[in-house]
């Protein structure tokens, strides 16, 4: 499964997943001859201006597809989580610090 084209505003801002960057997400084969998980996807996304968001997408019946915008800790967080990444983490946050704990 691919991100859809979608373009949201949330709190005054717009999201298009077309101007974005595809960072990282979930969609990958499965074994089971598909790429849906449970018929759902995620997508994380950063925009031209630096902001974070996630792109859900569902073949679920009655589910509808939907855009999240995130705080750079949520999106590293998501970025984690998902199994596929689009980009290394130094070019998909390049404002953070890595420091050795």
């Amino acid at each position: 499964m691919q991100p859809r084209n979608m373009d949201w505003v949330v709190a005054g801002k717009r999201y298009c997943t077309e101007e974005s960057t595809l960072l990282a997400h979930d969609a990958y084969w499965n074994n089971n001859y598909n790429w849906e998980h449970e018929g759902r996807n995620t997508f994380l996304f950063r925009t031209p201006n630096g902001h974070f968001f996630s792109q859900h997408q569902s073949l679920v019946p009655g589910q509808l597809d939907s855009i999240r915008p995130l705080t750079i800790d949520e999106a590293m967080h998501l970025y984690h989580l998902l199994g596929r990444k689009e980009v290394p983490f130094p070019i998909a946050f390049p404002y953070v610090k890595v420091r050795n704990a």
